[in-house]
């Protein structure tokens, strides 16, 4: 699993870091979850896990209020001495000078954010399961079509990057050549983003590297998309057997989710943008519960009814 520093948690979530004599760089966050630690407060800590980022909330800080200041640094030292990665104070409440002491002893930021509890801790959440979710690299081009993530795979050489450059001069926008990342956020959910060397980049044979957002302007690429589809350019074989009616989908497996995939055979004068074009528009009519190859099937089945086949 990848870890993200506190110091990307600052910048990202715009913290204000109570500690700064602390070096957050060299802290690493692990775990995507999150926890309020009001039982610890209290000296529970059995079955305490201190890789979480902690958050203090309103009713945390209103209960510390009420202890006496010896019992407070108690608990604080206990608290602290567990390794944790970071406290996260929300709604602006700042930690007291016992809880700073003790932070900058045990070598645990302190932060704090202007959002309410729920708030901050959703945000956490949602950005730490992205940036920490199972990771994988794999050769294609992912390209957003009316919204839809078509992830264009094939065989080195077979016309990826000059159908995704034929796409782009039509209006749609490129997130990354060559090279995937994809990343699981969920059981439903693949994320695909460009590595930072190769971003905005398409190497096409013949005329080298081209910067896509230097030639097209910022609105032909994009930073992240969602996998919806995979399209998969293969060499015609007058043998195979292609799919013609579309009546059931196929699909292929990354990182254990299931994505809807076509194989498109690759012949002199197949235009590939329009294709592929035409497959995003044809699986946005599906989601929303249209099915052509379903409706011409009916078609035929009630002309046969009509006719007493």
């Amino acid at each position: 699993m990848y870890g993200v520093t506190i110091t990307e948690i600052i910048n990202k979530l715009h913290l204000d870091n109570m500690t700064p004599e602390i070096d957050t760089d060299k802290i690493v966050v692990s775990h995507p979850d999150v926890n309020r630690p009001a039982l610890q407060l209290t000296g529970f800590f059995e079955h305490f896990d201190n890789e979480r980022v902690q958050i203090i909330g309103f009713v945390e800080q209103a209960y510390l209020n009420n202890l006496t200041s010896e019992r407070k640094r108690e608990i604080y030292d206990k608290l602290l001495a567990c390794q944790i990665p970071c406290l996260i104070y929300s709604r602006n409440m700042g930690p007291d000078e016992d809880m700073l002491d003790m932070a900058n002893h045990y070598g645990v930021p302190c932060l704090v954010s202007n959002k309410a509890t729920s708030d901050l801790m959703a945000e956490v959440i949602r950005w730490l399961n992205v940036k920490l979710a199972p990771c994988i690299s794999i050769h294609g081009v992912l390209v957003d079509v009316f919204g839809e993530g078509v992830l264009i795979m094939g065989e080195s050489g077979i016309g990826k990057s000059e159908a995704a450059l034929e796409l782009i001069k039509r209006g749609h926008r490129l997130v990354t050549d060559d090279v995937v990342e994809l990343r699981k956020v969920s059981d439903d959910t693949l994320i695909g983003s460009a590595p930072d060397i190769t971003r905005h980049f398409i190497e096409l044979r013949g005329i080298g590297i081209i910067d896509v957002k230097t030639l097209f302007g910022v609105e032909s690429v994009k930073d992240t998309q969602s996998i919806d589809m995979v399209i998969k350019l293969e060499d015609w074989n007058k043998d195979k057997e292609y799919d013609r009616l579309g009546l059931e989908d196929q699909y292929t497996e990354f990182l254990g989710n299931r994505v809807v995939c076509h194989s498109i055979p690759i012949r002199p004068g197949r235009n590939l943008a329009i294709i592929v074009e035409s497959a995003a528009v044809n699986h946005r009519q599906k989601k929303m519960g249209y099915n052509a190859a379903k409706e011409l099937y009916n078609r035929v089945q009630a002309n046969l009814t009509r006719q007493g086949i």
